[in-house]
């Protein structure tokens, strides 16, 4: 008796701190929750020869020496971060993410803690890093910076390619806290120069969590930034989910995650990739992340010259026009209701009156049905147009709570080229009918 109820005051005692824990949580993630788009930088040497930045050597397709003497025809003589900013905020990403240091270990910065950088192995000779993030804050946009935890070129890592390994942890345990240590170091001068609004992890598969002394890592940059938002991918200790290039069929069970994608099928520069996804593509899948409640992290590969291809400059522009047109309906939304009950993608306002509906495609017959609406709608309009449309609820009868369905007209007059957004006003916080119909008694 005496157990139990010492088990309920200890309990008791720990639900504010879990609240506040809750609270925390939530405070951190509300700007990357309102964002929904951000851009995805993937820059290094691997754009030298246009090939598979690091996996190219792990897999045994070119020797290592070969990939990594790239690092020669990295000049970056092209570069101006301020216009790579300029035009990320004008593709209307609310935040970007680039690649400090990819799996071949080489830091963009002038990193004190290794040898192998930029500014110390390449004709570039210089921080190329340091601009891009002064740059994106000058234009009010959220920094991120990715970083491997892996180094596959590290002396003090275990493993180097698929088929070979340095050393076991097991058996040199010093040899990999030096590791650790250097992962640290690195952490520490990107908190101190650079103050991120995110941290995108990758590489995390290869050690476990306490391997990598994940609880410690992330201890030590919410002691630089108690509200920086960490990715999933450090064994669990993240913020948000990352599913990458395939969108999730059903809604993650993360309550914040983030669908990376490429334009192409590469994610760094590699010219005879043409195989680019239309803007239409693109927008389709951004407004299917939306209508799960998530975001999309798109994609871009500079060449090493620090130019951006014509095909990705094109995207971001379309993806800018877009956006603008439609901001009410993107920053900021919510999950939209189920698909059974609109045959498209949705989404909801912050305060569930405003319901939005996609539509990536013209209307057969002009007009698109709601399902099991119980609210009264007080009017439908156009997003970015303004334009009020017609609109009527058929089969809803006196007798039952059973809903009608609601028709809306559209005229093709306000398609957009691409997706069209239609928002619908509620009188209350969306109500779904979820039953299966009645059957009349009495009429």
């Amino acid at each position: 008796m005496k157990k139990t109820f010492l088990s309920i005051l200890l309990a008791l005692a720990a639900a504010p701190a879990a609240a506040q824990t809750h609270a925390d949580t939530v405070a951190r993630m509300q700007w990357f929750d309102d964002a929904k788009l951000g851009i995805f930088i993937h820059w290094g040497i691997y754009a030298v020869n246009g090939i598979s930045e690091s996996w190219s050597f792990y897999n045994n397709y070119l020797p290592y020496d070969e990939y990594m003497a790239q690092c020669r025809g990295f000049k970056a003589n092209r570069y101006i971060p301020e216009e790579w900013a300029r035009l990320i905020k004008e593709s209307g990403a609310r935040y970007a993410v680039i690649t400090s240091k990819h799996h071949d270990g080489l830091a963009l910065w002038d990193t004190r803690a290794g040898s192998l950088s930029v500014p110390k192995s390449t004709p570039a000779k210089r921080d190329v890093l340091t601009p891009f993030c002064n740059a994106v804050r000058k234009e009010g946009l959220r920094l991120g910076i990715y970083y491997s935890l892996l180094d596959w070129s590290h002396p003090d890592y275990p493993n180097w390619t698929r088929t070979t390994t340095r050393y076991a942890i097991a058996d040199q345990p010093a040899r990999w806290l030096r590791f650790v240590e250097f992962n640290k170091a690195q952490l520490r001068e990107l908190s101190t120069q650079y103050n991120p609004d995110l941290y995108w992890f990758d590489g995390d598969w290869e050690q476990t969590a306490d391997d990598w002394h994940a609880a410690e890592i992330v201890q030590q940059l919410r002691r630089a930034n108690p509200g920086v938002v960490l990715n999933s991918r450090i064994q669990g200790y993240g913020d948000y989910g990352t599913p990458e290039q395939g969108v999730p069929t059903v809604r993650p069970r993360d309550r914040y995650w983030e669908l990376c994608m490429t334009m192409n099928d590469s994610w760094g520069w590699q010219p005879q990739d043409k195989n680019f996804k239309t803007p239409y593509m693109l927008l389709r899948t951004f407004v299917d992340c939306l209508s799960m409640g998530g975001n999309m992290l798109l994609d871009i590969g500079p060449r090493a010259d620090g130019t951006i291809p014509d095909e990705e400059v094109a995207i971001l522009r379309e993806f800018g026009r877009w956006t603008q047109k439609h901001a009410e309906a993107v920053y900021g939304t919510r999950a939209g209701i189920p698909h059974e009950f609109f045959q498209g993608y949705t989404a909801l306002s912050p305060d569930a009156t405003v319901l939005y509906l996609y539509l990536p495609y013209r209307p057969n017959g002009g007009v698109v049905e709601v399902k099991g609406l119980m609210n009264k709608v007080n009017r439908v309009w156009v997003v970015g147009n303004g334009t009020m449309l017609p609109y009527k609820v058929y089969n809803k009868n006196y007798w039952n709570d059973v809903p009608g369905n609601l028709y809306i007209d559209v005229p093709d007059a306000v398609l957009d080229p691409q997706i069209t957004v239609l928002a619908v006003l509620l009188d209350s916080p969306v109500r779904l009918y979820r039953g299966a119909g009645e059957v009349i008694t009495s009429n």
